[in-house]
């Protein structure tokens, strides 16, 4: 084995685990033991408070774990978020060169809108770090299972949207839509529910958020009376109905 070799081989892994949408029971057996076994966990945070995706691992974390916070404002710019995963990256880069495996926490699925993706750019696709990914129960399905709705059927296409784009690509998207997932609504709730009305898709269009937590909430969303929701919320709505009965 060359020098080089040997080197790659002591390195620690990456692992990005998918944590679920809040229900700790709904980790993965894989996952569990992952984090259960990494030296050093890591997990994103806003810049005061409790981190969402640790308290979902919490039941499942051992005492004596190496841990990273990755403290952040929640706002859309780029920046500082990117100089904040900057600085991450070097942080579980220098335990990954001495051998230490690094389990990164990610809401949902790590690959499914998971802010682990920018660790994973920085480390392995551009640093060549060893990385595992290990998929989780995503807020899309868990919304579809608390709202008890199925999410497309038969040959439906499935279209998923993020709330904060323009009220005109968003109006523009939903009515070419036939089965349609809204994400990350929170403040933009009015401008989604205008939307889906011009589209044609409010009637039967369901509102749910903090899926499978204590504080979850299911209703039409005719029936929500706010214009703004917790950021962990999602809206549901089908063109046809009732298509899969």
């Amino acid at each position: 084995m060359s020098d080089r070799e040997d080197r790659a081989a002591r390195r620690g892994v990456l692992y990005g685990l998918g944590v679920g949408p809040g229900d700790p029971d709904l980790l993965t057996l894989k996952a569990v033991r992952l984090i259960q076994a990494a030296p050093v966990i890591a997990y994103p945070a806003p810049l005061e408070g409790e981190s969402m995706a640790r308290r979902i691992a919490a039941p499942h974390i051992p005492e004596a774990k190496i841990e990273i916070a990755i403290r952040m404002p929640m706002v859309q710019a780029r920046f500082p978020a990117q100089e904040v995963y900057d600085r991450a990256a070097e942080e579980i880069g220098a335990h990954l060169a001495a051998g230490r495996d690094v389990a990164v926490l990610c809401e949902g699925d790590p690959f499914f809108y998971g802010s682990f993706m920018y660790l994973f750019g920085r480390l392995a696709e551009a640093g060549g770090a060893r990385a595992v990914v290990v998929p989780g129960v995503s807020a899309l399905t868990a919304t579809a299972a608390s709202a008890g709705a199925p999410l497309a059927a038969r040959n439906d296409v499935l279209t998923v949207l993020p709330g904060p784009l323009e009220e005109d690509d968003l109006t523009a998207r939903l009515k070419a839509a036939e089965a349609v997932a809204i994400i990350k609504v929170g403040r933009h709730l009015a401008k989604v529910k205008r939307a889906l009305a011009a589209a044609g898709l409010a009637d039967g269009a369901r509102y749910i958020s903090h899926a499978t937590l204590p504080e979850q909430r299911v209703a039409p969303l005719a029936e929500v009376e706010e214009d703004a929701a917790p950021y962990f919320s999602m809206v549901l709505a089908h063109r046809r109905g009732e298509a899969w009965t």
